[in-house]
């Protein structure tokens, strides 16, 4: 059985979620950043952590793609045209999402008080809306960023945008709020969110 480590709160939630999606038992530990239980098995105190037979795996997608790839689901084959392209999408909501809300966070929270930049979020929500428009010429047709089937970059961008709209970001167009309120209609979303 898996073991979760990390407050359903932060990325650990891509991980609950997928295992959800998976229908694979797991043990939910939900021990703080940089707490004692994260700091035992990384020394950087982040989570999530995934301990799969006594050995941790870190970082939410590093975490999400070895599970989709262990149960060969949400995923395309490694080596294939597809997975290129799910991997190229993988790294753009990295890049243009994820990490733009991670720093807008740490200037709000994380960061001491005389290192943070308020007026360094202007900047990244400009940033975020020009990422949306990109998004939405890179998305297919389907109903998943991918086409007919959920992957894991649905799993990321899903997370990023409720992460989004905590953090006052706004999502502009159609399209990414029907997207947001069709992926969080999901039965494995709801039992995550419950937990």
């Amino acid at each position: 059985m898996y073991r979760v480590i990390g407050t359903r709160q932060t990325r650990a939630f891509r991980v609950l979620w997928m295992l959800e999606e998976l229908g694979e038992p797991f043990e939910h530990v939900p021990a703080a950043p940089r707490s004692e239980k994260v700091i035992a098995f990384n020394p950087a105190g982040k989570v999530p952590v995934l301990i799969d037979d006594g050995m941790p795996i870190t970082d939410s997608t590093a975490i999400i793609q070895y599970l989709a790839d262990r149960h060969n689901a949400l995923t395309h084959p490694a080596g294939s045209r597809a997975r290129a392209r799910q991997d190229s999408m993988t790294q753009f909501l990295l890049d243009e999402f994820d990490a733009v809300l991670w720093t807008a966070a740490r200037h709000t929270f994380v960061l001491p008080e005389a290192l943070r930049v308020s007026g360094i979020k202007d900047t990244l929500r400009w940033e975020f809306q020009n990422s949306q428009k990109t998004l939405e010429q890179r998305a297919s047709d389907g109903p998943f960023l991918m086409g007919e089937e959920m992957t894991v970059p649905d799993i990321i961008l899903t997370h990023c945008l409720i992460w989004a709209n905590a953090a006052r970001f706004p999502i502009e167009g159609d399209w990414l709020n029907e997207y947001q309120a069709r992926m969080r209609a999901r039965p494995a979303y709801r039992r995550t969110e419950e937990r």
